[in-house]
C-alpha cells in the first residue's frame, strides 16, 4: 500500500516557477544530476528497497568441458560475469570491471572469453580477451572505432567482427588473429545505410556466413569465401525486400539454417543449399507464429527454435536429418531466450523469464531422440528481495479497436493489461516501448510491479502499429509519413480505457523510452486534455534534429525508418510531428530522464523540450546521468530513478 505520508510530502514541496532557475542537486558522487525533482523521501527509499534488491540472471555460454555456465548477473552497482559449476550452484563472480560487459562469447577451443565493453553507455565498444582463471583482460581493438558482433572461427585461431575502424562512421566486416590483433584485415566494405556482421564460420574455416542489414523490411545474407573474398549471394532480393537473418551452416557444409519472412508470412526457419540453383525448405511451415531464434548442436543433428505466441515463447527440438520437429511441453509461460547446446550436444541452455518471476538460467537435458527432452532442471535462482512472487499481477492480453479499417473490419491494437488484485477504478500508466519496430512481451518487470503495487495502478503496455511480432503490413504501418497513425493508437486506447469500468480515465499518465519517449511526448501534443502526466526517457522530441545529430554510424539507418530530412518535403513532415515545435500544446506535467553519453538519442534531445516546457512555465523534472548512454545500467543510478519516478506519479497522477 502506498504510504499516506509520502504522498503529503510531494504535494507541499514547491518547485520552480516560469524565468526561476531551476533546482538542482546531485547524487551518486555527483554522476546523477537532477532538477526541480523534490528530495526522495527515506520513507520512500525504504519502501521501494526491496523492489529495487530483484536480481536476475541469463545465460552467456558453457565452459569448454560443458560441465559449468557462464552467467551474466548483479551482486554491486552493475552486471559482471559469473560461472555456475552445477545446477542451483553457487554463483561465482569472474569478471570485476568498472563498466558492464556486453556480448560474451567463449573462444572456440579454450576458455578464454571474448567481451565487448563501451564506457559511461557511450556504446563506442571495444573487444576484450578475458582468461577467466587469471581474470586478466587483453583490449584487441581500437578505442578510436566501434567494435561488436564478434564470431568465433571452429578452431578459435581466427575472430570476425563489425567495427567502424575504417571511417568511424561505416560497419564494416572485419577479421583477425586475437595473438596479432594489429594485423586485423577488412573483409567487406558497407555501404552507407547498411552494415555488416559475422554469423557463422563454415567447419573448415573457408568460407563465412555474412548478414548484411538496410532496414527491418530488408535484410540479406551471404556467403564469404575467406580464400579469394567472392561474394555470394544467398538470401534476399533486392527487388522484392524481405527480412532475412543468418544463423548458421550445417554441419555438412551443404547450406545453411535462416528466419525468413520471404513469403510474406510469420517469420519462418528455413534451410538452403549453398548451390543457388536450389529452393529453401521451409521447415517450420506448418506453424503461423514467429520464429524469434535458433541454435544447432556442435554436431549439427539437433536443433532448437523458439516461437512469439502472442507474445509468450514456446521451445521446439528439431530433428535436422528429417526435418521434423517437436515442442517441448510442461515449460513456464513466459519468455525464453540464449539458447545454446552444451559441446557434447546433450544439453540445451536458454534464459528464461515470466511476468512474475526475473530471469533465471534454465537447462533442458535432452534423450535420445533428436525431437524429445528429459527434464528441465534450473541452474539459478535469482532473489527477489524477500518479495511474495504469488502477490505479482499477470497480464491479460487484450484488443482494442483502433482509428482505421482492416479490410471490412475494424484494425485492432494488442496490448498487454497488468490489472491490480483489489477493487477499481484503478489510476492507469500507459507503457509504450521503443524501437519503433520492438514488441512489448510479458517480461518481468520490477518496476511495473511496483507500479501496480505501491501506487494501486493499472498498467497497459499496447504494440502500436510499427510493433513487430506480427505482420509485415502492421510493421510498416508507421513509417514515413504515417509517423502520427501510432499516436492515434494511443487516443484509440485512451477511448477503451474511457468504457473499462475497473479504470479510471480522469487519471492515465504514459510512460516510454527512446523511440517510446517520442510518443509519450507527441501524446501531450496531442492529448493533453485527457492525461495527467508523462515520463519521456531518452525520448526523441525533434525528428529532423535528432537525425542531424545522432552518431554517424546510425544516422543513415534511422532515415530509412524515420524518413531523410535532407528532402524538403520530409523535413517539413518531420517539423510538423516533432513535438518540440508543438510544445504550446504540451500542458501535463512531464519527467525528462537522460544519459548524457547516449549515441542514439543525443541529450540535446531532452535539453530542448526541457528548455521548452520551462520557458513556458510548465511543470517538468529533469534528470540526467554523466555516467550513462540510452538508458541507465547502473544500480545506483536507476533506484533514484525509479524512486523518482514514484515520486512523481503519486504527485501527479493518483490525487
Amino acid at each position: 500500500m502506498k504510504s499516506t505520508l509520502v504522498l503529503l510530502l510531494t504535494l507541499l514541496i514547491p518547485l520552480a516557477s516560469a524565468g526561476e532557475e531551476p533546482r538542482e542537486w546531485s547524487t551518486n558522487s555527483g554522476q546523477l544530476v537532477l532538477q526541480d525533482v523534490p528530495d526522495i523521501p527515506s520513507t520512500l527509499v525504504d519502501r521501494l528497497n526491496q523492489y529495487q534488491s530483484v536480481r536476475a540472471a541469463s545465460f552467456l555460454d558453457w565452459t569448454k568441458d560443458g560441465k559449468a555456465i557462464y552467467i551474466r548477473t548483479r551482486f554491486g552497482d552493475i552486471s559482471q560475469v559469473h560461472k555456475v559449476d552445477a545446477a542451483g550452484g553457487t554463483r561465482q563472480q569472474v569478471t570485476w570491471f568498472q563498466e558492464p560487459p556486453g556480448q560474451v562469447l567463449r573462444r572456440d577451443n579454450s576458455n578464454e572469453l571474448t567481451i565487448t565493453m563501451d564506457r559511461g553507455g557511450g556504446e563506442n565498444d571495444q573487444v576484450f580477451l578475458f582468461d577467466p582463471d587469471h581474470a586478466t583482460a587483453t583490449q584487441l581493438t581500437s578505442s578510436l572505432s566501434r567494435n561488436r558482433m564478434v564470431e568465433w572461427s571452429k578452431n578459435g585461431k581466427k575472430m570476425a567482427y563489425q567495427s567502424t575502424r575504417r571511417n568511424g562512421r561505416n560497419n564494416d566486416l572485419w577479421i583477425m588473429d586475437p595473438d596479432r590483433p594489429d594485423r586485423a584485415e577488412l573483409l567487406l566494405e558497407a555501404p552507407d545505410g547498411t552494415w555488416y556482421g559475422p554469423a557463422d564460420f563454415s567447419r573448415n574455416g573457408q568460407l563465412l556466413l555474412v548478414q548484411q542489414y538496410l532496414s527491418v523490411n530488408d535484410s540479406r545474407i551471404y556467403a564469404l569465401n575467406l580464400k579469394n573474398r567472392e561474394l555470394q549471394p544467398l538470401a534476399g532480393d533486392p527487388e522484392q525486400p524481405s527480412a532475412n537473418r543468418a544463423v548458421s551452416f550445417d554441419r555438412n557444409g551443404e547450406g545453411f539454417y535462416y528466419i525468413t519472412n520471404t513469403r510474406g508470412r510469420a517469420a519462418e526457419l528455413a534451410w538452403k543449399s549453398l548451390d543457388p540453383e536450389l529452393p529453401a525448405t521451409y521447415l517450420t511451415a506448418s506453424i503461423h507464429w514467429d520464429v524469434t531464434d535458433f541454435a544447432l548442436s556442435e554436431d549439427g543433428k539437433r536443433g532448437a527454435f523458439t516461437t512469439n505466441e502472442e507474445g509468450f515463447s514456446r521451445v521446439h527440438l528439431l530433428d535436422t536429418k528429417s526435418g521434423r520437429f517437436s515442442s517441448v511441453g510442461r515449460l513456464p509461460a513466459g519468455i525464453i531466450s540464449d539458447l545454446k547446446f552444451s559441446p557434447d550436444n546433450r544439453q540445451l541452455a536458454m534464459s528464461l523469464n515470466t511476468a512474475q518471476s526475473p530471469s533465471d538460467v534454465y537447462v533442458l537435458n535432452l534423450g535420445s531422440s533428436s525431437r524429445r527432452a528429459k527434464s528441465l532442471v534450473r541452474w539459478t535462482f535469482s532473489e527477489v528481495g524477500g518479495l511474495d512472487t504469488r502477490s505479482f499481477v499477470e497480464p491479460e492480453l487484450v484488443r482494442y479497436p483502433t482509428f482505421d479499417m482492416l479490410g471490412k473490419q475494424q484494425r485492432t491494437v494488442p496490448a498487454f493489461v497488468y490489472r491490480p488484485k483489489t477493487r477499481g477504478p484503478h489510476p492507469v500508466v500507459i507503457n509504450v516501448h521503443g524501437g519503433p519496430e520492438s514488441q512489448y512481451r510479458p517480461v518481468f518487470s520490477s518496476s511495473l510491479q511496483m507500479w501496480v503495487a505501491e501506487l494501486g495502478a493499472a498498467v497497459i503496455a499496447p504494440n502500436i502499429r510499427g510493433s513487430s511480432g506480427y505482420d509485415n503490413e502492421y510493421l510498416s504501418l508507421d513509417d514515413g509519413d504515417k509517423r502520427e497513425d501510432a499516436v492515434k493508437d494511443i487516443g484509440a486506447l485512451l477511448d477503451w480505457i474511457d468504457i473499462q469500468p475497473d479504470l479510471d480515465a480522469s487519471r492515465v499518465a504514459i510512460y516510454g523510452a527512446s523511440y517510446g519517449g517520442y510518443i509519450v511526448l507527441a501524446s501531450a501534443v496531442r492529448y493533453s486534455d485527457r492525461l495527467k502526466a508523462g515520463i519521456d526517457v531518452v525520448g526523441i522530441s525533434n525528428f529532423v534534429t535528432f537525425l542531424e545529430n545522432t552518431e554517424d554510424y546510425r544516422r543513415e539507418l534511422r532515415r530509412q525508418e524515420y524518413g531523410d530530412e535532407r528532402l524538403p518535403e520530409m523535413r517539413r513532415v518531420l517539423e510538423e510531428i516533432s513535438p518540440l515545435n508543438n510544445a504550446d500544446q504540451i500542458d501535463i506535467p512531464l519527467l525528462v530522464v537522460q544519459g548524457r553519453n547516449d549515441p542514439r538519442v543525443p541529450a540535446s534531445e531532452s535539453e530542448q523540450i526541457v528548455r521548452a516546457m520551462r520557458e513556458r512555465g510548465r511543470t517538468v523534472w529533469y534528470i540526467e546521468a554523466l555516467n550513462e548512454g540510452h538508458g541507465y545500467s547502473r544500480k545506483e543510478n536507476i533506484d533514484v530513478y525509479e524512486q523518482a519516478t514514484i515520486l512523481f506519479l503519486q504527485r501527479y497522477l493518483l490525487p
